[in-house]
């Protein structure tokens, strides 16, 4: 009978490559698993800012864009209706925008904007998140005999001026919210990035 004696070199060799394979399954393994805690490229477009081009925006209009699910509106204001919005102080629950919640420091001002022309606002009601209607005229409305324009929410009768403050009596308890943003020249808006580094 032959001696059969152990090949240590081999041994070495076939521990060597057991290792290798099994740790290179283990790789393969954890891959797929670690990418899994990853967000979506959906979720990460979600939260992604949005850039538009507002070159198209007349006067008086108001422009629909969607960022992270919200609406956002963006409303090119006339010269009429930023000489109304002082006139409306008085009948305002916070006229000057003191909760620093509802804005940027950028945006603290009378007309709530960057560029008092362009006023940029999250367009839900801050009572129960119903999405205002957009209410331009200045005219007698059947919520508001004195209604000077701006927004009225039709679920529970909220309403805010053209800078999104809002009136004092009604159901929402606070203004609109003014998102982060900043213009990238005369043309291109972008949300969900804020001024530094804009013109």
């Amino acid at each position: 009978m032959a001696d059969q004696g152990v090949d240590p070199g081999r041994r070495r060799f076939l521990t060597a490559t057991t290792a290798v394979v099994g740790g290179a399954g283990a790789i393969a393994a954890a891959i797929p698993f670690l990418s899994s805690w990853q967000p979506s490229a959906r979720a990460q477009s979600a939260g992604a800012p949005v850039t538009e081009n507002i070159s198209k925006l007349q006067s008086g209009q108001l422009l629909r864009i969607t960022w992270r699910g919200q609406p956002v509106f963006v409303v090119r204001r006339t010269e009429d209706m930023l000489k109304a919005l002082p006139g409306e102080d008085g009948r305002l629950r916070d006229p000057n925008s003191d909760n620093p919640e509802q804005q940027p420091a950028y945006a603290k001002n009378a007309h709530r904007s960057i560029k008092p022309e362009y006023l940029v606002l999250v367009g839900i009601c801050t009572h129960l998140g119903c999405v205002p209607l957009f209410k331009p005229e200045v005219i007698a409305q059947p919520f508001d005999a004195d209604w000077k324009g701006g927004f009225y929410c039709p679920c529970h009768n909220s309403r805010f001026d053209l800078a999104g403050r809002v009136y004092q009596g009604v159901p929402a308890p606070s203004n609109l919210r003014v998102p982060a943003h900043r213009f990238l020249d005369d043309n291109t808006l972008q949300i969900g990035v804020d001024t530094e580094g804009a013109v």
